[in-house]
């Protein structure tokens, strides 16, 4: 059975949503395939424990999509990035440098969620559209594209003719490769434990990131949990440290935990499991290719480091949807013009992400010393230090 639409997307996670919300919400005729049920209970297994900050310039997007208004409920202002070197002895910060978004003149830098209730609320957006059909448990199967549109057949034995495929379906998924496009990939030997901790010290919209071997140790600000002050956490080490971490008790954990937090908001005690992810870089050769746009982690794969991975993502769909009002959808002008504009940006987001990483996971001494000399120059100049901020938000 053939169907039409103007758009398909082709995962249906975190970015896959908002790309359908914002596509629908402007009055396109969407589909959005998947083949994983939506997790959109906290402690439900498969459930994905870790948070996404949107940064300031993503929220147009998200507004655009109608999703603004039922996220902000739940949502954790960030009103302070705060950089901790902890290179010297153990469970010590030896440096505490805060970039303050009221510098540059903000409230907040920007917004953190937890990603089981994006989720949620994504695909409840997704129910008022009656011109966006949200199909989970349906996965993309072939691709055969044309100048004059896209054919693609799914699991459920339905083909869809549409103007525009768009690839949402992850760092491996099958747009990209139906489109023959190659990818570039840095492994580095590390993987990032996500969970969620309650602490006694309130986290006053404080993030928090402390550097000392391995990667960053990252507490984001989380809204209370069960009348506790909550932080969603994100650490970073080589592979085998981190499996070995995933695998202690968890009073052995939560000692672990405090060490490697300098205690900077007291003892944390875990709130959910441990979940356990590959940290890689990766990026398509090209973001584009006949009546395909590639988006999200199907385009471009960055470090979990200053909340830079879906706000890129953000980035890419707000092109595309801003393209679309101008320019036919799915033509060869619009996907061009997108690819020659994300690639480069994209490009030399991932190579920045990619010296910070190295430098967050320096464990010589020497190495440890260099980093936080570097982290004081960075903040001890005003202009320098509103600089680096508006690179992170992308306003430069």
């Amino acid at each position: 059975m053939r169907q039409t639409a103007d758009i398909l997307i082709s995962g249906g996670g975190v970015a896959g949503l908002t790309a359908a919300a914002a596509f629908g919400s402007a009055g396109f005729r969407v589909v959005c395939v998947d083949p994983a049920h939506p997790v959109t209970q906290r402690d439900a297994d498969g459930s994905d424990l870790r948070s996404t900050t949107f940064l300031t310039p993503s929220l147009a997007v998200l507004q655009a999509g109608g999703l603004w208004d039922r996220l902000e409920p739940f949502a954790t202002a960030l009103a302070v990035m705060r950089i901790v070197d902890a290179g010297g002895a153990p469970g010590e910060a030896r440096q505490i440098h805060d970039f303050a978004a009221a510098d540059l003149g903000q409230p907040a830098f920007g917004w953190n969620l937890p990603n089981w209730v994006l989720r949620r609320e994504m695909a409840a957006r997704l129910a008022e559209l009656p011109n966006v059909s949200f199909l989970p448990g349906v996965a993309s199967q072939s691709v055969l594209t044309r100048e004059t549109g896209a054919l693609v057949t799914l699991s459920d034995g339905t083909s869809w003719r549409v103007c525009l495929l768009v690839g949402a379906d992850g760092r491996a998924g099958v747009v990209r490769d139906a489109a023959g496009i190659a990818v570039d990939t840095i492994r580095y030997g590390q993987k990032a434990l996500a969970f969620a901790v309650t602490h006694q010290a309130p986290h006053r919209m404080i993030s928090t990131e402390i550097h000392r071997s391995g990667g960053p140790f990252t507490l984001v600000p989380l809204q209370d949990h069960q009348g506790l002050p909550c932080s969603a956490v994100v650490w970073m080490e080589r592979g085998p440290e981190a499996l070995r971490l995933s695998a202690l008790s968890v009073p052995e954990f939560e000692a672990a935990m405090e060490q490697r937090s300098c205690g900077l908001l007291g003892p944390l005690t875990l709130a959910s499991h441990r979940t356990i992810w590959p940290i890689i870089s990766q990026i398509a050769a090209r973001f584009s290719a006949q009546r395909t746009a590639l988006i999200a982690e199907a385009a471009h794969v960055v470090p979990p480091i200053g909340a830079q991975g879906l706000n890129m993502s953000l980035a890419d769909i707000g092109l595309l949807l801003d393209l679309s009002q101008s320019l036919p959808m799915g033509g060869t002008e619009m996907l061009t013009r997108y690819h020659q504009r994300r690639w480069p940006e994209a490009r030399a987001r991932l190579a920045g992400i990619d010296a910070l990483n190295r430098a967050a996971m320096a464990g010589a001494p020497p190495l440890r010393d260099l980093r936080a000399a570097a982290l004081a120059a960075l903040h001890g100049l005003a202009p320098v230090r509103k600089t680096v901020m508006k690179l992170g938000l992308g306003v430069l």
